[in-house]
């Protein structure tokens, strides 16, 4: 946004400069909105302290699992989503997930794969790159020999080729669109299933490369609009290549510390947007993969005990503004909850309070001790320890391009 008038506390509200927009208008509109939790919240506590509701996100995460209403057939393509959603908040809270509610997960995942490699939205659908990194995300975080033995790593890998085009990038599904999601999600699983070669990557770095813009941040395609889940997706693609050297990182620093909303706190996708709780991971996630690849360059200005933006701001916007009281997280006050909007508010209330890790992990938790989540790994969203055994599982198997022939 434009010019921002200061208020108390370093908060900074739109200045619209006299020119009223239909943009503009809804902006301030947020921030009325936003004002009226801050105060209320202030008014309400002789001494205010911020409550991450734990326990009413846990049954409304732990019903999902078992029942959703019929407001959620929508996401019948996205089913595989639903379980890692609700998995990974799960594991942030870290609520252990009963053995028998994990071996139905693996079952219903193993439905959802496909004989050509991949999982689909359910079973019996076509495979998709969305709910394939989805269902390997939930499978790992489940971690039993049962969930990592439902992913078939070559017909994944034979999937994988399936999608790859000669400039580098890939299809969501055969047939489909192209956008940096695509090369993230194949990525990610490739490089958690061990099935990541060279020539299945060839050329995707430098494509990812071309879709950084001139605001600093990455669109979906060459050419087009930053966004904060296509930057996400592009960086941490470009991390599991060893690549991130391709991209102009102090533009994307810029670019990606101005979406941080000055007065609400939390973040927007893009310029001139409006904060959303999703973002809280979507942006803030992008800041530990540049940290580490600014010290990777050696930049001595680096803190080593904080990220480059508010992390008590958006701690607060997450607590004040996006919690349900009836459980769940949402966008911003006046929206309703939902397990993707829990998911993504938690994974950036994780990347708030954990600070780098081993002898550098440095924790800011906002308010009672009780809201400390379980760190998430920057890279895939999903617990640290999660990754490590999921690798070390793996590595143990051969790459399926690299067998020998009548294997």
């Amino acid at each position: 946004m434009a010019g921002t008038e200061p208020e108390p506390g370093g908060r900074r509200r739109l200045r619209d400069d006299g020119v009223r927009t239909p943009t503009s208008a809804e902006q301030s509109k947020v921030e009325e909105m936003v004002q009226e939790v801050f105060n209320a919240f202030k008014s309400n506590h002789h001494a205010p302290q911020y409550v991450l509701q734990r326990e009413k996100h846990f049954h409304y995460l732990k019903r999902g699992l078992r029942q959703l209403t019929e407001a959620y057939e929508c996401l019948d393509a996205s089913r595989p989503w639903l379980c890692y959603w609700i998995l990974h908040s799960l594991e942030l809270l870290d609520e252990p997930i009963p053995e028998a509610v994990a071996s139905d997960v693996c079952q219903f995942l193993r439905r959802c794969q496909s004989p050509q490699g991949g999982f689909g939205g359910g079973p019996g659908q076509h495979p998709h790159l969305a709910p394939t990194y989805a269902a390997v995300n939930a499978l790992c975080i489940i971690g039993t020999e049962e969930a990592l033995g439902v992913i078939d790593r070559k017909k994944l890998w034979e999937y994988l080729h399936s999608l790859k085009q000669p400039d580098g990038s890939f299809l969501m599904h055969l047939g489909g669109e192209v956008d940096v999601r695509s090369a993230y999600c194949a990525a990610a699983v490739a490089s958690l299933t061990n099935v990541l070669t060279p020539a299945l990557f060839t050329g995707t770095a430098q494509w990812i490369a071309r879709c950084q813009n001139w605001e600093g941040g990455i669109g979906g395609v060459p050419g087009m609009e930053a966004h904060g889940g296509y930057t996400f997706c592009g960086v941490a693609a470009l991390v599991i290549l060893k690549q991130e050297h391709l991209l102009n990182l102090q533009s994307l620093l810029r670019w990606v510390t101005g979406r941080q909303m000055r007065f609400e706190g939390g973040f927007q996708g893009r310029c001139n947007k409006l904060v959303d709780g999703c973002y809280s991971f979507w942006q803030a996630g992008l800041l530990p993969l540049l940290h580490r690849a600014l010290h990777a360059r050696g930049d001595t200005a680096l803190s080593m005990s904080h990220w480059m933006f508010d992390q008590s701001a958006l701690q607060e916007y997450i607590l004040l503004c996006c919690q349900c009281p009836a459980g769940g997280l949402l966008d911003k006050p006046g929206k309703s909850r939902d397990f993707y909007h829990t998911c993504y508010c938690l994974s950036g209330l994780a990347i708030a309070q954990h600070f780098g890790s081993a002898h550098l992990h440095h924790e800011v938790v906002l308010g009672t001790p009780e809201n400390r989540l379980q760190a998430t790994h920057p890279v895939y969203n999903i617990a640290p320890e999660k990754v490590a055994r999921a690798v070390m599982h793996f590595l143990q198997q051969p790459v399926p391009g690299a067998e020998p022939e009548g294997d």
